[in-house]
């Protein structure tokens, strides 16, 4: 039935929950699993520097390589479980708004199907804050599992 399943992972604990979902799913039916974590820096202003201390290179560094950076860490622990499993798996790290990216890597791959997780907020404050998993719902067609946190 699915034979690509795309996790979007932002490195959040609904996020660490919904990858769960999705490791144990093809591990389940023996389906490719698509991680894919997007950096959206148009929220920054202006190009930011994180703290040397706080970097894992311990440099000064641009804020969108410590995010790269940390996606991959995140991503690492993520895979390992994949790894237990024998799951094929591929890691995408995309720039941009984060509802529109995970639909084109779920477009650009394949997928069968969409797992993300999402913090429940009422519909209220989902149109106020934004909503990545409104955002993948309301764009695509892809079957999309939504794991609450």
């Amino acid at each position: 039935m699915f034979r690509k399943i795309l996790a979007a992972v932002d490195g959040s604990k609904t996020a660490r929950k919904a990858a769960g979902y999705a490791v144990e799913l093809a591990g389940k039916l023996k389906a490719e699993l698509i991680l894919v974590n997007v950096i959206d820096l148009s929220v920054l202003t202006a190009r930011q520097y994180v703290a040397g201390k706080k970097s894992p290179t311990h440099l000064i560094e641009p804020i969108d390589d410590y995010l790269r950076q940390a996606a991959e860490a995140f991503m690492d622990g993520i895979e390992a479980l994949a790894n237990e499993g024998k799951i094929n798996l591929r890691r995408s790290i995309r720039s941009g708004k984060a509802a529109r990216e995970i639909i084109r890597e779920a477009e650009d791959s394949g997928a069968d199907l969409i797992v993300m997780g999402s913090h429940g907020r009422k519909p209220i404050s989902s149109m106020l804050l934004g909503s990545v998993a409104l955002g993948v719902l309301s764009g695509t067609k892809i079957p999309t599992l939504i794991v609450r946190s």
